[in-house]
């Protein structure tokens, strides 16, 4: 694991006027030093961290010396969302979590670069949560990012999307074993009845006494419960509905317009989530005002969840942006 920093950030007024006096920006770097490579922003998902590569990161497969994206030629930076547990108690932290939305992360986040001496991106990437955020963050400021690459994601929260966050919002007040119960409902949105047919088969554990699916969500939702607190779920769970709650399709496409980044939208041809047709009526809006949009799929039966299993195909993906890149600077 690399160094936890700490940036502190205060008088931070938020979209519905609340002041923080003090909120710790936590984030972690890889590779070449700040400000002696290009940068590379990662944000991480409703469960993730800014450990992002190394032993135990999360996109590991994508991210590291020799990689896609390489630590050897890139500085990749990761913030932790305020709020995520990730070295902080997020209970004193985010007393209302409702308090605050995606667009406050960005603007968080780019207070974060600018204390870090980082006025441009190479690129901002992210999966679901984190793809949302790198959309505010690509409102806040569109001519400073040159790859926008939202995974998994879309720009504004869905009908559906909103539905799902409720029930779990519901799960997570009322249980009397919230964060397990509420991954169990979330598991069935990540992945596809495909999937968990194809993996499961209708077997039987004879000693438990279970079906192996029952098992399997059950130790899903024992492992975040041991790992992640309620608080910081809350937060997370509550920032999905509020992704692009400020932009309408007016203002998205003013943003287009006037944006000279490249936008990568990679969708999951089984998503649940966020879904590969809301990704292609994204693509077809952007495509009527600008030339530099491009749309990718990824084929998988494991829905939302692809973005963290389907590594072969995500890189594939990348390659062209990241280590094309490389090779007209050489």
């Amino acid at each position: 694991m690399s160094t936890l920093y700490k940036i502190d950030l205060f008088d931070f007024a938020l979209e519905n006027t609340v002041v923080k006096r003090w909120i710790p920006l936590y984030y972690q770097y890889f590779g070449l030093p700040i400000g002696t490579a290009p940068v590379v922003l990662v944000n991480h998902a409703l469960t993730g961290n800014s450990q992002v590569t190394g032993e135990k990161g999360w996109w590991k497969s994508l991210i590291g010396p020799g990689a896609v994206i390489d630590t050897d030629y890139y500085t990749v930076l990761a913030f932790n969302i305020p709020g995520n547990g990730y070295e902080q108690n997020p209970d004193e932290l985010i007393p209302n979590y409702t308090d605050f939305t995606t667009k406050d992360i960005a603007r968080i986040f780019w207070e974060g670069l600018e204390y870090l001496g980082i006025q441009k991106l190479f690129a901002v990437i992210g999966g679901s949560l984190g793809g949302g955020i790198a959309w505010e963050m690509a409102f806040l400021k569109p001519t400073q990012i040159r790859n926008l690459i939202p995974v998994a994601t879309d720009w504004k929260a869905t009908d559906w999307l909103i539905a799902n966050v409720l029930v779990q919002d519901k799960i997570l007040n009322n249980s009397e074993n919230p964060i397990h119960d509420a991954r169990l409902h979330a598991m069935l949105l990540y992945r596809t009845p495909l999937s968990l047919n194809r993996k499961f088969n209708r077997e039987q554990d004879k000693i438990r006494e279970e079906y192996l699916v029952e098992g399997w969500l059950l130790h899903h939702g024992e492992k975040l419960k041991n790992r992640f607190r309620l608080a910081s779920y809350k937060l997370m769970n509550h920032l999905l509905k509020t992704i692009g709650e400020s932009t309408n399709c007016g203002s998205f496409l003013r943003f287009a317009k006037e944006t000279d980044a490249a936008i990568h939208l990679v969708a999951v041809d089984s998503d649940y989530f966020f879904t590969a047709d809301q990704n292609r009526e994204t693509y077809e809006i952007l495509k009527r005002v600008k030339n530099n949009v491009y749309y990718h799929e990824i084929q998988s039966i494991h829905g939302h969840d692809a973005f963290l299993i389907e590594f072969e195909q995500l890189n594939g993906i990348l390659r062209d942006i990241f280590i094309t890149t490389k090779q007209k600077v050489k």
